[in-house]
């Protein structure tokens, strides 16, 4: 060994190329979610959700881990395949092999009561196949022919009128959002961007007039401008949120200690209205540091696309900033009665497998872009 050299500092260079602010409030937000998920079970379920929210939590890390030894070259060489198997996910899901609840066939049935959701993992499919398809020319300095656009709405509309099957608006519309901060941003001609625009308005308002979306899902979206659209059912839920989260006041009523909450009165907490939990025992001060924590997360990836000396990096992170922006502003929105609701998951805090692995995913896959940029500037 030469003379003062260190058997531990190859481990360490690697470890200082990762964004380690990243990690870690990614991980933290998760635990958070951990602490909220439990809270709104333990009376029902004791530990269980807690765990299993645990695990998901660790399984994610590994996958962000996985992706990130896989590199931002190695992710670039096989996004096409990437999105291929999320297109196929998105198949099966409405095969006879799909499950369907509150009237989504979004669901496919793995074991142990375990499920995977595919439209989560096409957003990461996407992300990838839409920064592969303009990386090249961004990196030529050329700015993308009507074709190139074409083509990445095509790969935007394919995913997104799968989801529409299912149906699944929430998750279609931040596919379109992504797909259009991205396509936007690569450089197409405003032409393209208003009459992209003035179609994802025409395909809300079918989904609001037409039988696209079940009698559920449509009660869902008709309840935010009137609750008693639908009192007994998403009528009420948004009710009982909307008084949980007031009633917590500054500092809320104590963790484990929300009367609506521990009293059970809002179906599917865990999931979709996760918020409400930290807005009715952490009050307005827990909830707005919980809102801190997800936007540093936002910010952070926005910072590592605009710092990546890769158009591909680049791009990821514009995709996934997007996307997590997005789902949160979708998320709170809909627990504090200013957006309709949708059923998308809050990010690394809502309880499911399919949206903390995707999370963690979209994370690795930033973090592999902040790592390339890293070993440039030292090359450079």
């Amino acid at each position: 060994m030469p003379l003062g050299a260190h058997p531990d500092r190859p481990l360490l260079t690697r470890w200082l190329r990762q964004d380690v602010g990243l990690l870690l409030g990614a991980a933290g937000t998760s635990l958070v979610g951990a602490l909220l998920v439990w809270s709104a079970t333990h009376e029902a379920a004791g530990t269980a959700y807690l765990a299993r929210h645990l695990l998901n939590t660790v399984i994610g890390i590994a996958l962000a881990v996985a992706v990130t030894r896989l590199g931002h070259h190695g992710l670039r060489l096989v996004a096409p395949w990437i999105y291929g198997v999320s297109l196929l996910g998105l198949v099966v899901v409405l095969t006879p092999l799909g499950l369907t609840v509150n009237g989504s066939r979004s669901w496919i049935p793995v074991a142990a009561g375990f499920t995977v959701q595919p439209s989560e993992f096409a957003k990461v499919g996407l992300v990838l196949v839409l920064a592969f398809v303009f990386a090249e020319r961004w990196e030529r300095r050329v700015a993308p022919t009507g074709r190139d656009v074409a083509l990445g709405w095509a790969l935007a509309a394919v995913p997104v009128a799968l989801i529409m099957l299912q149906p699944d608006l929430g998750s279609a519309v931040v596919l379109g959002a992504l797909a259009f901060v991205v396509i936007a941003v690569a450089g197409a001609s405003r032409r393209w961007i208003a009459g992209i625009a003035l179609a994802a308005t025409g395909v809300v308002v079918a989904a609001l007039t037409t039988p696209l979306l079940s009698d559920y899902q449509r009660n869902r979206l008709l309840a935010f401008a009137d609750t008693s659209a639908d009192p007994e059912g998403i009528g009420y839920q948004t009710r009982q949120v909307r008084l949980a989260i007031g009633s917590g006041g500054w500092t809320g009523q104590g963790f484990m200690e929300g009367r609506q909450t521990q009293g059970g009165f809002i179906p599917y907490q865990l999931n979709d209205f996760i918020f409400s939990v930290a807005g009715e025992e952490l009050g307005f001060v827990g909830a707005a540091g919980l809102l801190a924590l997800l936007s540093f997360i936002v910010i952070r990836i926005f910072v590592v696309a605009g710092r990546s000396p890769y158009a591909f990096g680049r791009f990821v992170g514009i995709g996934v900033g997007t996307w997590l922006a997005f789902q949160v502003f979708q998320n709170v929105g809909m627990n504090l009665g200013v957006m309709p609701v949708t059923g998308l998951p809050l990010p690394f805090i809502s309880y499911g497998g399919s949206s903390m692995f995707a999370s963690w995913l979209a994370v690795g896959v930033v973090n592999a872009a902040y790592a390339a940029g890293q070993r440039e500037g030292r090359r450079t």
